[in-house]
């Protein structure tokens, strides 16, 4: 089958090699444009086109997808399918309509829950049990077209979004190679969205990392580990801005106001949260200063009990 991938981020890496390795011929790639990163703002390839570069397949990175240049690109390059894993994005009538056998969409959720750019980070911060992945037909409204295949999985209560993320991509890869059969043969089922049960995982923000210690110290867990690597959860610790990295609930409880520090020493420090609950930080990092352990971190920056 002739196929053209469209991807930018390491989540659609393993899509596409997914495809590779089941002995597609992807005829193309589309991703995109190089951003400049880092101090020397020097321009970096996506990772999707990295991987497409390993394999010797030709990278397309349109700024444009209306104006008929990306509509032209693919009428040459004449897919049967086109699969799309986090590509960022979203395609006009013309293209969703070029494929004989469509357009379809690897998406980090269980549809229709977590409609958007950051279901994995939601699916966390929400304290979701169960998350997974489904492979959907591609519709001109967000997320939201038939669902062809899915896959859940469980979310254990101290996994981050970026080890979430990793299991995700490999399980929507495995999801994808296993369904392209069925799609080429005409033997996919295909189940319109329930859209009374449509949620939405719009983009992150700065605004959602203030640490509320009024909530229950699982709520506060969640968000940590939720907001990993950006923006991160952040609270202030005797006037000193810090980024939380790693927290742990404890299963003590406390009649203290919550914020108020419990124990800062070389096993941590606890806080008073919502509920009379408990929460351990193991891992900061200070305004101007390094990722480090919090007992590590307490050694130079003394916090006093009580506080």
């Amino acid at each position: 089958m002739k196929i053209l991938f469209m991807g930018t981020p390491l989540f659609a890496v393993p899509s596409l090699e997914a495809l590779i390795a089941a002995g597609h011929q992807v005829v193309g790639v589309f991703s995109q444009p190089d951003k400049p990163k880092n101090r020397g703002m020097k321009l970096q390839p996506t990772p999707v086109k990295v991987c497409a570069q390993v394999h010797n397949i030709p990278v397309f990175q349109p700024t444009k997808l209306r104006d008929g240049t990306a509509l032209e690109t693919i009428r040459q390059l004449e897919p049967d399918l086109i699969v799309v894993a986090a590509y960022g994005r979203i395609l006009p009538q013309e293209i969703l309509d070029y494929p004989r056998l469509g357009c379809v969409n690897v998406h980090s959720s269980l549809l229709p829950k977590y409609r958007g750019a950051a279901p994995i980070h939601w699916a966390i911060l929400n304290g979701e049990q169960e998350t997974g992945v489904t492979l959907m037909h591609m519709a001109l409204a967000l997320d939201a077209g038939d669902i062809i295949a899915q896959r859940a999985t469980p979310i254990d209560p101290d996994e981050t979004v970026e080890e979430l993320h990793d299991r995700l991509a490999r399980l929507g890869a495995d999801l994808l190679a296993e369904t392209l059969p069925h799609l080429e043969d005409g033997t996919a089922t295909r189940t319109p969205q329930e859209e009374s049960q449509a949620t939405l995982a719009p983009m992150l923000s700065r605004a959602l990392s203030p640490m509320d210690f009024t909530r229950p110290a699982r709520a506060l867990h969640d968000q940590v580990r939720g907001l990993i690597p950006w923006p991160a959860a952040v609270t202030e610790l005797s006037g000193v801005r810090c980024k939380i990295f790693a927290t742990t609930v404890l299963e003590e409880t406390t009649g203290k106001v919550p914020g108020t520090v419990l124990q800062a020493d070389k096993k941590g420090l606890k806080l008073a949260c919502g509920e009379g609950t408990v929460l351990r930080i193991d891992q900061l990092q200070a305004d101007g200063g390094k990722r480090m352990a919090a007992a590590d971190y307490l050694r130079g920056h003394p916090i006093p009990v009580n506080e």
